[in-house]
């Protein structure tokens, strides 16, 4: 926090600081109240507060009418955060007399907005504003203030639900902890601890402590005792700001004062291989610059980042900068987000939801409530992003609110905060998302991946895709260590899932999310995969028809085009396509609907250039249910197209 009035001071009474200036009159004439206050101010000229409080606490014993001592008091105690007393010393200033120095009303209302007394603050800025040959930078200040404390009287008065709950020694210390980030599915947290150094230097005061990263495990609902991430990420420079990708294998963060940083703090990357971290890599120029590029957010495809700067090109202190990935898998040149979201201000610790429509961000440039605020944007189907809405009172407050982090499902914020009893100065809390600010409903597919005995894990290439489109929203690989898998499904779309290993069958699946009510929040699959050997079958879960109709529907491209990229990648491989229904309706019709649907995909194949001579199909009709016929599960998973390997030359 800077000085509030220091260079007010300065500007009218220069002695203030200075107890060489004997010639100044004094509203005292009480000598001993003056040699106090002297003593006070050579203590607090070398930032010894405590030193001058005492002082000035005997001066005004000595008279308590002395307006140079109180606003002295008020001006300590404001730069120790204590704005409670600084107020009542700058209300007692201007009761002893109002027009003595007309800034103790705009230093006694800054005070008040540190307390949340907007009211009062109102008032006292308002008579402020009526002081002749203000400068225009101080009136403009001012009525800025007086515009936070309109809208933030507002805010009080209408509190949004908040209730937050400390997360507990094990993630917090009595050092400081802040910007918390969870994988997906919450099971796993990292946060950013400042803690001291392990070679303590002398002389080094605050340099003696560094910031790393720890994290922690959540079992059985109880989150383990949180510990270093370690190398190699950290080290003893500062770590911080960092981001994880939706299943925790993939961190993008901040790291300074590196010989090989382009600037004072760098984004870096590194990738996770079973519990082993890469060794981080500098994103580069398109994505750094020579100033100070940090806090990163991945949207939750991976194509997209989201990171703060200071940058030349922006709209004021610190932006709002996005990249996106290419078709190649490198980073494009930064662009700022633009004048929606940055201002004149300062824009920081951006998080986009893994609904890619949702950021948060924290902003002093839009009307708050104090400091800095909590805000969040959403973008429309276009991709344009509205208006930055406040998160109210009493989330935000007078103070500086400085990031948050929004669960997958949307229910559950995280966020640092100093002003909550807790560990130490700064503790990381949870507490339940209200529904004006949740973003859009996630699920999410977890699982592993492994060969058909189940014990040896597969890095297999898996694929979400948008079953409406045809396009593929999310590609990546399953961790080769343990198999293990994780990708977000955003609600409003049906989606398809490829998982395919060369040397094995693929694996099909599909998920509906169009729904936003009945969405599911998390689909749990091992799924384990066949060798390419005659006998074995394979269900096309993302082959659909239209109802009593052999019609394929547009949706089942994608499934066609990953059945034919399977057989070029195996010219040996003859199969079979076997239609299936359930015991709805007539059994003669349900044969010959098997029939004609067997029939329609063999078509399609036919049109991709696979050979005739590869290919049969076959219906089925009801003869050959996987499942009961008397539920709705149990029909549709009837319902269904598959193939079988009939021979490899």
């Amino acid at each position: 926090m800077p000085k509030i009035f220091t260079l007010l001071l300065f500007w009218i009474i220069p002695f203030f600081y200075c107890s060489a200036q004997k010639d100044y009159k004094y509203s005292t004439k009480s000598k001993s109240a003056i040699r106090w206050f002297e003593k006070a101010a050579i203590a607090y000229d070398y930032k010894k507060h405590q030193e001058a409080l005492s002082y000035l606490t005997e001066a005004v014993k000595d008279d308590p009418d002395f307006i140079e001592a109180h606003m002295m008091m008020g001006d300590a105690y404001a730069d120790t955060k204590d704005f409670t007393n600084s107020a009542v010393h700058y209300k007692r200033a201007v009761e002893i007399n109002p027009g003595f120095f007309p800034q103790n009303f705009f230093n006694l209302a800054k005070s008040e907005m540190h307390i949340e007394k907007y009211d009062d603050a109102k008032v006292h800025l308002e008579k402020f504003l009526t002081v002749s040959r203000l400068s225009p930078a101080l009136k403009m200040k001012a009525e800025k203030m007086l515009a936070t404390c309109r809208y933030a009287s507002e805010k009080v008065k209408n509190p949004v639900p908040f209730n937050p709950v400390n997360m507990g020694d094990s993630i917090n210390s009595v050092s400081k902890e802040y910007l918390p980030v969870l994988t997906a599915d919450e099971q796993v947290i990292v946060f950013t601890r400042m803690k001291p150094k392990q070679v303590q230097r002398p002389g080094a005061g605050s340099n003696n402590l560094e910031e790393d990263f720890f994290t922690s495990v959540r079992q059985n609902g109880v989150w383990q005792q949180a510990t270093p991430i370690g190398q190699p990420i950290n080290t003893d420079l500062n770590e911080g700001g960092q981001c994880l990708s939706p299943d925790g294998r993939s961190i993008f963060y901040t790291g300074c004062d590196r010989a090989e940083g382009l600037g004072s703090c760098d984004i870096y990357y590194s990738k996770k291989t079973g519990d082993l971290w890469s060794y981080p890599v500098n994103l580069g120029s398109r994505v750094n610059s020579k100033e100070w590029d940090s806090q990163p957010t991945i949207s939750f495809d991976g194509n997209t980042l989201y990171f703060t700067s200071t940058r030349p090109g922006g709209s004021g202190g610190s932006d709002i900068w996005k990249t996106m990935k290419g078709p190649d898998g490198s980073w494009g040149t930064a662009v700022n987000m633009g004048n929606v979201i940055n201002t004149p201000g300062n824009e920081n610790s951006p998080f986009i939801h893994t609904d890619n429509q949702t950021l948060y961000f924290s902003s002093n440039g839009h009307q708050g409530m104090g400091d800095a605020d909590l805000f969040l944007c959403r973008a429309d189907s276009n991709g344009q992003w509205g208006t930055p809405e406040n998160l109210g009172y009493p989330l935000n407050t007078s103070g500086e609110e400085f990031s948050l982090f929004v669960s997958t499902s949307g229910n559950t914020g995280y966020f640092a905060s100093e002003r909550l009893k807790g560990a130490g100065s700064l503790d990381l809390f949870s507490f339940e998302m209200f529904d004006a600010i949740k973003p859009r409903m996630v699920s999410y597919v977890k699982g592993t991946v492994t060969d058909e005995s189940g014990k040896k894990y597969l890095d297999a290439k898996f694929e979400i895709i948008d079953n409406e489109t045809g396009k593929v929203i999310v590609s990546s690989v399953s961790d080769k260590v343990n198999g293990a898998f994780l990708v977000c499904l955003p609600s409003g779309k049906d989606y398809g899932l490829n998982v395919s290993k060369e040397g094995y069958l693929f694996y099909s699946d599909h998920f509906s999310c169009k729904d936003p009510t009945g969405i599911r929040s998390a689909f749990a699959i091992d799924i384990r995969l066949k060798t390419a050997k005659a006998g074995e079958k394979v269900i096309l879960k993302n082959i659909f028809f239209e109802t009593n109709s052999f019609q394929m529907m547009p949706s089942s491209f994608p499934e066609i085009e990953k059945l034919t990229g399977f057989l070029n990648s195996n010219p040996k491989i003859r199969i079979e396509i076997g239609g299936h229904t359930d015991n709805t309706g007539d059994e003669n019709s349900n044969q010959l609907l098997s029939e004609k649907r067997a029939r329609s995909v063999y078509d399609h194949l036919l049109k991709t250039g696979i050979s005739a001579s590869r290919l049969t199909f076959k219906g089925f009709g009801e003869s050959r249910p996987v499942a009961g016929n008397d539920t709705d599960d149990g029909r549709a998973q009837n319902r269904r197209t598959e193939f079988s390997i009939t021979g490899v030359n």
